[in-house]
Formats: C-alpha cells, sequence, structure tokens
C-alpha cells in the first residue's frame, strides 16, 4: 500500500492522538496539544507531518515553524521540551518523515532544522563515560502502586519526603484557575532568579485548555503562599514534568520534596509506568537531585541521523540570546521581568 506523507490539519488532531497514546515509543509531548498550544500562545505555525497508509496513521512528526525577528525562521521539532522525534510504525515510515523534513527546509527557505532525538539504547548499558558532560533525560520506572514506590526508596530518602510534612507544608494537586495563578506566581519568581525569561501565563493556559486531564498541577504551600509548583503531562503511561520550581528561601522546608512527592504518587496511582524527570547534565546538581529518587540516565541526541549532533545538545541560536539575557535578567525588577519575558521566550526554542 502506498505511504502518503502530508501537512498535519486540525481536522487530524483526534488520530494523531489516538496513534501516539498507543505507540511504546511516544511521549507527552508528542501529543497534538503540544504544537497546538505553540501555534496559539506564540504564534508559530504548526507544521507537523503525518504518515498514513490506506488512510491509517502509521508515523508522525512534531514540527513548529519558529519565527525569528529579522533572520527569518527555522523548523524545530519539538520547541520548549527535550524531545521531538518521528514517532512511526517502522524505520522505513521514519526515514521518509525525515526526508520530507528536510524537503520542507528546502522548500521553505528555513535556515537549519532542530531535530531532538534520544538514543535508542537501554540505561542498563549507558557508562560514566558515554555521559560525562552530556546532556541526559532521567528516567523512572514505576510499579504498580505509590505505597510500593515509597517503600523502594532509601530510607534517607524517605525521612526528606516526610520532613516537608513535619515543618507543616501542605500540597495540593489536580487542575483548577487558582492552581495554574498559584504555579506561574512561584514560576516566575525562580526563572528570574535563574536568569531565564519567563514563559507567558498564556502558554500554560493552553496547555492547560489543550491537554485538559492529561495535565496535573501540584502546588506546596507554607500557610497559604505558595512556595513550590509543578507541572506533569501525561501520555497513556508515560509521565514527564516539564516545570518545577520552589522560592530559594523556603527550600530549608523541604518544598521540593514534597513536590515530587505529590506527584509521583499522583500518577503512580493512575497507572503509569514511567516518570521523565526531563533534561539534566550528567553528574551535575539536577542530575543527582533527580538520581536519588532511581532515576536512571537516557543520551539525548539532538541531530538528524547522519549529522553533527549541536554542541551540548543545545540550540547554539538559543544559548545565545539565553546567554546575553542571563547576564542581567536577575536584577531586574519582577514585572519588568513578567510582562518582557514571554515576548523574549518565545523565540527561545529551548
Amino acid at each position: 500500500m502506498a505511504l502518503i506523507i502530508s501537512p498535519v490539519k486540525n481536522t487530524d488532531k483526534e488520530r494523531w492522538n489516538q496513534y501516539i497514546h498507543t505507540h511504546p515509543q511516544a511521549t507527552a509531548y508528542h501529543n497534538f496539544a503540544w504544537v497546538e498550544s505553540i501555534e496559539q500562545a506564540y504564534g508559530h505555525p504548526n507544521v507537523s507531518l503525518i504518515a498514513l497508509t490506506d488512510n491509517k496513521v502509521v508515523g508522525i512528526l512534531p514540527i513548529s515553524k519558529m519565527l525569528t525577528p529579522l533572520s527569518g525562521h527555522f523548523l524545530c521539532s519539538s520547541p520548549f521540551c527535550d524531545l521531538g522525534y518521528a514517532v512511526a510504525d517502522n524505520a522505513q515510515i521514519t526515514h521518509a518523515l525525515l526526508a520530507e523534513l528536510q524537503k520542507l527546509k528546502d522548500a521553505s527557505g528555513a535556515k537549519k532544522i532542530e531535530y531532538r532525538d534520544t538514543e535508542s539504547f537501554t540505561p542498563d548499558v549507558v557508562t560514566v563515560d558515554d555521559m560525562q558532560g552530556k546532556k541526559v533525560r532521567m528516567l523512572l520506572t514505576l510499579p504498580e502502586t505509590s505505597e510500593a514506590l515509597l517503600k523502594g526508596f532509601k530510607s534517607k530518602l524517605r525521612s526528606q519526603v516526610r520532613k516537608a510534612e513535619k515543618n507543616g507544608l501542605t500540597s495540593q494537586i489536580g487542575y483548577s484557575a487558582r492552581l495554574l495563578d498559584d504555579f506561574y506566581q512561584v514560576f516566575i519568581y525562580n526563572m528570574r532568579k535563574l536568569g531565564s525569561p519567563v514563559h507567558s501565563k498564556a502558554w500554560f493556559q493552553a496547555l492547560c485548555k489543550n491537554y485538559q486531564d492529561d495535565l496535573i498541577i501540584s502546588v506546596v504551600y507554607s500557610g497559604n503562599t505558595p512556595i513550590g509548583a509543578g507541572i506533569v503531562l501525561r501520555n497513556s503511561s508515560k509521565t514527564c514534568i516539564p516545570w518545577a520550581s520552589t522560592l530559594s528561601e523556603f527550600n530549608h522546608l523541604a518544598p521540593n520534596m514534597m513536590l515530587y512527592w505529590s506527584l509521583l504518587k499522583e500518577v503512580t496511582d493512575s497507572g503509569s509506568k514511567e516518570f521523565d524527570f526531563g533534561r539534566s547534565t550528567y553528574g551535575e546538581g539536577t542530575f543527582k537531585f533527580k538520581q536519588q529518587w532511581g532515576a536512571r540516565p537516557l543520551p539525548l541526541n539532538w541531530c538528524l541521523p547522519g549529522q553533527k549532533p549541536l554542541p551540548s545538545n543545545q540550540s547554539t541560536e538559543s544559548s545565545r540570546l539565553r546567554e546575553l539575557v542571563e547576564r542581567s535578567w536577575s536584577r531586574l525588577p519582577i514585572s519588568i521581568t513578567t510582562l518582557i519575558g514571554p515576548k523574549i521566550r518565545k523565540y527561545i526554542s529551548l
């Protein structure tokens, strides 16, 4: 049967999502909601590709056309996250999708392609030498219940989880306008401290609308004050956490431990089998924090097959813009960073 690859349409959303919900290599970032939210919040067109055989979906490739001021555009699969690789029934269809992506680049005059893949080998065979200085995903296999997960933690980790409760912290989990407001309040302060332009609230509102029940927010409170917050996205049995923040002045109360445990408990008991803690540099602080939960590294490989990987798995253009902003960002008033940040952040693809 003939393979047909065509630009995706909004009417393809349902069958696109039906496909990725049953594909073992698909992640929550492959949900149509991701590229749809990018277009709605930031205006970067969704130019994703869908592969069909006899009108049946056999492969997908999420792509956004990243418009940049004064310098044209580039194609990214996928902006603002770690992963965006093609998902298909077999390697031949994947190859055909990537060939079509190259044709799209040539036809549109795009400057480049950013393609965010992950290595195919398992964490069991990864060595320290393989990982040193590289960007990795941190993956945790989840048991049947959160009770079993907690029992599997080392005693030191269990005591750290309980420390937040002993310090009087509480958490709320789910989705509501209030939880999103409280998440964003923590998020904007944390991004300013990190020297990073903040995403717009409209971006998170779009994600909430489009992911619906596959998006969960957790907020940690000291009294009525939100001091930690995170968002997870789900796809079938896989869950990822793109954003987690705490206010540094409250870190002695261990809000980050309560935050992560509340989300791990929720997704484990709702049937998730894998938790992706997100990107870290092997051996650094965030890597060690995620490792203590039992997460194991899997290399990221941000390039098209046969091409040279991007330096340190980074978008070079995004890195230059980010470095320029970080030099002074943390010293600006929060009102200024919240106003200006989204206008810059929309052009930083990582």
